[in-house]
């Protein structure tokens, strides 16, 4: 933690006053987004998919395929896990909001570096710790 601190924060350019204060507002709002787009995955997952997008026979099918639980399932629902438990935290702006929201970003990146996905790994954990940090000190 120190160390993002220091080059996320006290090293790198900081975000204008104004902008950590949109940021702060709208977070709690995107997780909920987030939380609510991620739910036809995760129904996906179980099968329910079938009777909400597809024929009568998909569930049939996925049925008799099984259910396909990788490690992409896995890591979909700890990141939903995340997302949920840190919405209240978020609104109510707590430390442990921040903090989930940090675990979920931490669980992405591990996701990404098992998948050799490495421009994801490198472009997108290195924004959002950015930005997750630049906003840490409103949280309490």
């Amino acid at each position: 933690m120190k160390t993002l601190d220091l080059y996320l924060v006290k090293k790198a350019p900081a975000l204008p006053k104004s902008v950590k204060d949109i940021l702060v507002s709208i977070a709690p709002w995107f997780e909920l987004v987030g939380a609510i787009f991620s739910l036809p995955a995760l129904f996906a997952i179980f099968g329910f998919s079938a009777t909400l997008y597809g024929t009568p026979y998909g569930g049939y099918m996925m049925g008799r395929a099984g259910y396909g639980f990788s490690l992409a399932t896995v890591f979909l629902m700890v990141g939903m896990v995340l997302m949920i438990l840190a919405i209240p935290g978020l609104f109510k702006r707590s430390k442990m909001g921040w903090n989930y929201v940090f675990y979920s970003v931490l669980v992405n990146a591990v996701y990404s570096l098992v998948t050799f996905n490495f421009f994801g790994l490198i472009v997108s954990s290195l924004i959002s710790l950015y930005l997750l940090f630049q906003v840490k000190s409103y949280y309490k």
